[in-house]
């Protein structure tokens, strides 16, 4: 089983970009696919971005489209999201998660492993 840990969090002000990256643990990596969520003060974890094993299916929710884009590299066992145009409301923290099979995206209940999460603040 893979362990996930995300990186590259910090506070930047609105227009700015940032890239997390996400390394996962183990030789197994490219058996699962692998999402970012965001979870903002007081709300729900909600879905961002997923990515199929192979890298070649990505999905994002509305709001980020345009801006946030996912991305893997099997070979350096990590998952990356890089975002521009960085607004105040994707204020955040960022966890990665990785599944073996799902039909949904977006449910949080499908995804067997989560990383610790990385802050993200948009300053305006």
């Amino acid at each position: 089983q893979v362990q996930l840990v995300e990186s590259g969090g910090g506070l930047v002000q609105a227009g700015d970009s940032l890239r997390l990256a996400c390394a996962a643990s183990g030789r197994t990596f490219s058996n699962y696919a692998m999402a970012w969520f965001r979870q903002a003060p007081g709300k729900e974890r909600a879905f961002v971005a997923a990515i199929s094993r192979s890298g070649g299916s990505t999905y994002n929710v509305d709001s980020v489209k345009g801006r946030f884009t996912i991305s893997r590299d099997n070979a350096k066992n990590t998952v990356y999201l890089q975002m521009n145009s960085l607004k105040p409301e994707d204020t955040a923290v960022y966890y990665c998660a990785a599944r073996t099979y799902g039909t949904t995206w977006s449910r949080t209940d499908e995804y067997d492993i989560w990383g610790q999460g990385t802050q993200v603040t948009v300053s305006s």
